[in-house]
C-alpha cells in the first residue's frame, strides 16, 4: 500500500531527548524507510547544551544542536516542530511554532489546563494550512485499528457498555522521589494527565463522544521524599469514573500510577447487542473478539493482512511493538501534510479528550456533563 507524502523533504526541529525524543527520533529515520517518500531533513536537534545533546544529535542523525527553542521553532529551514518536553512547556512552544507557520507533532497530555488547550486549539483553528499532531500512538498499533474496522462493522451489533482501565506502576514506591510531574504547574493532571488520556483517546475512538460523567480522584501517596523533606504530591495518583455516552451507551473508567505490578495495562472491554471485543496492551498484538453464537472469545492476531503491520514485516506472528506505533504516527502526520484527511487527533479532536479527563479531575463525585 502506497501512502501520499510531501512532493519535497520536510524540515524536522526535534524538542526534548527523553524517552519519548528518542520515539519521535527513531520515527523521523525510519517513516521513509516503511512507508516511502522523500526522507524527512533532521535539521535541528534542541535541548539544553551539552554532551548528551550532541551524542544524541550524532547518533540521530540531527545536522544540529540548539539550546534555543525560540530560535529554533523560527529557523527557515524548519517545517515540522516535534515537541517531547515537559508538560508546562506544551502550550508555549506548540503557539510559538505554529505562528511561526510550522505543523506541530505534540506529545500528549496537550497542556497543563483545559484553557490552555482551548487557547491552542483556537490558534491551531487560526492556521488552516498548518497541521497539528498529537502524540496519541496507541491509535496505531494494527489490533486498535482492526477493533475500530470491527466496530464500524457492525461485527458485534450496537455498542452499549466499555469497561477500560490503564494502570501503570511507575510511582507505586512510596520512597520514589518527588518531580515535577507531581505538581499542578509541572505536571497539571495526575494519572488523568498521563495515562488516563490515552485511555480516553481508545474510548472515544470507538464509542464516540461522551455526554456526562461522574468521577473521583484520590491520591493515596501524599507526600514524596526530597532533598529540602517531604513534599507533598498535588494531582492524582488514581480516578475512577463512570459515563454516559451521546450514543446511550454506558461506560467505566479507571486510571492509576501506583497500581504495584503492572507496566503498561492499557485494557479495555467493549460489549454489544451481537458481542464483544477485548484488548491489552500488555499483549498489543492480540484482539479478542466473540459474536453471538461462538462459545467463547477467539484470538484475532495481528498480522500481515494489516497494512500498517504488514509495512514493517511480511511474516505474520512477528509482533508489532510501540516504536512501530510512532513510525505510523509519522507516517499519518506527513500524509497529512500531502493533503490526505488526517486521522488524528489534531488539537481539536485533543481538545475533547481534555474536556473529559478534566472533567473527571473536576467532578469530584458529582455529574457533569460535556454535551
Amino acid at each position: 500500500m502506497t501512502f501520499p507524502m510531501p512532493d519535497r523533504p520536510l524540515g524536522v526541529c526535534l524538542i526534548g531527548t527523553g524517552f519519548m525524543g528518542k520515539c519521535h527520533a527513531m520515527a523521523w529515520r525510519n517513516v521513509a524507510t516503511v512507508f516511502g517518500g522523500a526522507p524527512p531533513r533532521l535539521e535541528i536537534l534542541c535541548d539544553m547544551a551539552g554532551p548528551q545533546a550532541e551524542r544524541f544529535a550524532a547518533q540521530s542523525g540531527f545536522a544540529r544542536v540548539s539550546a534555543d527553542w525560540q530560535a529554533a521553532v523560527a529557523d527557515p529551514a524548519v517545517d515540522v516542530v516535534s515537541i517531547t518536553t515537559p508538560n508546562a512547556l506544551h502550550r508555549p512552544m506548540a503557539e510559538a511554532a505554529l505562528a511561526a507557520g510550522k505543523h506541530v507533532w505534540l506529545e500528549k497530555p496537550m497542556a497543563l489546563t483545559l484553557a490552555d488547550a482551548e487557547a491552542m486549539a483556537a490558534l491551531a483553528a487560526a492556521c488552516p494550512g498548518q497541521v497539528t499532531m498529537l502524540g496519541y500512538n496507541y491509535l496505531r498499533s494494527p489490533a486498535f485499528q482492526e477493533a475500530q474496522r470491527l466496530v464500524a462493522e457492525g461485527a458485534i451489533g450496537t455498542p452499549h457498555s466499555f469497561r477500560g482501565v490503564y494502570d501503570e506502576d511507575y510511582s507505586a514506591d512510596p520512597e520514589q522521589p518527588w518531580s515535577w510531574r507531581l505538581t499542578r504547574q509541572g505536571g497539571g493532571l495526575g494519572a488523568l494527565g498521563d495515562l488516563g488520556c490515552h485511555l480516553a483517546s481508545q474510548m472515544v475512538a470507538l464509542m464516540g463522544p461522551v455526554a456526562e460523567l461522574t468521577a473521583i480522584t484520590a491520591t493515596p501517596i501524599a507526600l514524596r521524599p526530597s532533598p529540602e523533606g517531604p513534599k507533598p504530591v498535588e494531582n492524582d495518583d488514581t480516578a475512577h469514573a463512570i459515563l454516559r455516552f451521546a450514543s446511550g451507551a454506558t461506560g467505566s473508567f479507571a486510571t492509576s500510577r501506583i497500581a504495584a505490578g503492572r507496566k503498561c495495562r492499557l485494557a479495555w472491554e467493549l460489549h454489544g447487542s451481537g458481542g464483544t471485543l477485548a484488548f491489552d496492551q500488555e499483549t498489543m498484538n492480540e484482539l479478542w473478539l466473540h459474536r453471538r453464537g461462538e462459545p467463547g472469545l477467539t484470538r484475532l492476531l495481528s498480522g500481515p493482512d494489516q497494512p500498517d503491520f504488514a509495512a514493517f514485516c511480511p511474516a505474520p506472528g512477528h509482533n508489532f511493538g510501540f516504536n512501530e506505533q510512532k513510525t505510523v504516527e509519522a507516517r499519518d502526520l506527513l500524509s497529512a501534510i500531502a493533503g490526505v484527511p488526517q486521522r488524528g487527533p489534531d488539537f481539536a479532536a485533543g481538545l475533547d479528550i481534555e474536556r473529559i479527563i478534566h472533567a473527571m479531575a473536576a467532578s469530584e463525585g458529582r455529574p457533569v456533563a460535556l454535551t
